[in-house]
């Protein structure tokens, strides 16, 4: 998958892609026509870079709602040839999962384009189980046909149908086919239920992990052979050295982090880290500076693990180095230090938003790290990646650190973060937005009543607008 490009964030696409509730008051705002045509561009073009953290659904579905869109577009996205041609799940994911909240919200249209693809399209199981939660059981009954139809009577198409069927994300249809009187299905379906069951017992049996009277020496064997093979086993291994390992092999495990084989020192290092091992941090040190990159990459990690004093006093030594293990250095002095550790934290933020934009993976701690510690003057940074980013998980952690941060922020952005995409930011904002904005009011009645807000929202809803809550 190509990674999307991503719109100003000044732009009505811009705002939309990046999920944020400015971009469902400028879609309200502007011509319908091109409001849609934004929403659409969104929906069939995922601009996320990581479906499986970041959310747009609910989102995209209540703008559909609010500008009383068609499903035209979205219909030809989903039945046209590239949907046999290009079948990750990726290209229709987002589409469907939109389906699948229009349906909640009564939209028929919605629900005949879910039951119709999970019926013919190549992503079926990800429609199937949007169905799942929203179909009634004669619809889901009726899909039996057309998807066993997919899995051939062979054997392989019954191994296939089992796979299928132990996978499932959501296990309501499948059981509402078990008891489908037809041989054809209901016989069917439970053959591979009990297929799937078996394997699942079979694995368990045949183990392939670590056994019962390993020495030290022969986990060292199991985390190089699992590197060899692509696997990164380095904190597995280093849980069964803590089972393992006593007193007399320290030794041992100390020459393997200082030079053994890169599974070994690995494994070493994160096992002499979680044992909080007095040497462990010049062996990290060393490995960051002559290790090969996975031993570099595992010395890092394993320094971000370490809890305790001797940590953070280290962190604040390395904190100024440019490489990965100064970058490390400025997340565990945000995580873990204290009110002295503001500035170099506030000049790590400013740094790396000046070095590698407002998405840099180290900013996720920094962030976090500057509310914390409660740095007021990291507020204008702040917004600035609140603005830029085109990740709505950033976006959520700056708005928390802006509430402890930023006094405008209840008049500001925590307005419309009332509309966000996610919903831990919808939290934050009902916690925090001045009432006494007239759409603040009217928003936070409308997350009380929608049935398909986050209960954690909600919650934080009832807080401002309950019984003992002053009134709106």
């Amino acid at each position: 998958m190509f990674e999307p490009v991503i719109a100003p964030s000044g732009t009505l696409l811009g705002l939309l892609q990046r999920g944020r509730g400015d971009g469902t008051l400028h879609a309200l705002a502007a011509p319908r026509a091109e409001a849609l045509a934004a929403l659409n561009h969104c929906v069939l073009s995922d601009p996320r870079h990581d479906w499986q953290v970041e959310s747009r659904s609910l989102y995209y579905a209540r703008l559909y709602l609010d500008l009383h869109g068609g499903l035209d577009e979205v219909e030809a996205h989903l039945f046209s040839a590239d949907d046999h041609l290009e079948t990750d799940e990726s290209r229709t994911g987002l589409a469907l999962a939109v389906l699948g909240h229009l349906a909640a919200y009564g939209r028929d249209d919605a629900l005949a384009l879910l039951r119709r693809y999970a019926a013919s399209g190549s992503n079926w199981a990800w429609a199937l189980d949007e169905l799942a939660l929203r179909d009634d059981d004669q619809g889901l009954r009726s899909l039996a046909a057309p998807v066993l139809a997919r899995f051939p009577a062979t054997p392989e198409g019954d191994a296939e149908l089992a796979v299928a069927v132990r996978d499932a994300f959501e296990p309501r249809p499948w059981r509402l086919w078990a008891d489908d009187l037809r041989e054809a299905v209901g016989a069917r379906v439970r053959a591979a239920r009990e297929r799937g069951s078996f394997d699942r017992w079979q694995r368990q049996l045949q183990p392939s992990g670590p056994q019962p009277g390993w020495s030290v020496q022969a986990v060292f064997e199991w985390a190089q052979q699992g590197l060899e093979r692509g696997s990164v086993l380095h904190v597995p291994a280093a849980r069964c050295l803590t089972a393992v390992a006593g007193p007399g092999d320290r030794p041992l495990i100390i020459e393997a982090a200082r030079g053994g084989p890169d599974g070994a020192r690995c494994a070493a290092l994160h096992y002499l880290a979680e044992s909080r091992d007095p040497a462990v941090l010049d062996l990290i040190e060393a490995a960051a500076l002559d290790g090969s990159r996975t031993v570099a990459d595992a010395a890092v990690s394993a320094f971000e693990r370490m809890c305790g004093e001797p940590a953070v006093d280290r962190a604040r030594r390395w904190v100024h180095r440019p490489d990965a293990l100064g970058a490390s250095a400025a997340g565990v002095l945000a995580c873990r230090g204290g009110a002295q550790d503001a500035e170099l934290v506030l000049g790590a933020l400013r740094e790396t938003v000046r070095a590698d934009g407002p998405d840099a993976p180290l900013l996720w701690t920094l962030v976090d790290g500057t509310g914390r510690l409660g740095i007021q003057c990291a507020a204008p940074v702040l917004r600035h990646i609140y603005r830029e980013t085109t990740s709505s998980q950033l976006r959520g952690r700056t708005a928390r650190a802006l509430a402890a941060t930023d006094p405008s922020f209840a008049t500001g952005f925590a307005v419309e973060c009332l509309w966000d995409c996610e919903e831990t930011t919808r939290e934050v904002a009902a916690l925090h937005a001045e009432t006494g904005d007239a759409r603040v009011a009217e928003r936070l009645r409308r997350l009380a009543a929608d049935p398909a807000e986050e209960d954690e929202v909600q919650t934080a809803v009832r807080s401002r607008i309950g019984p003992d809550a002053p009134t709106l």
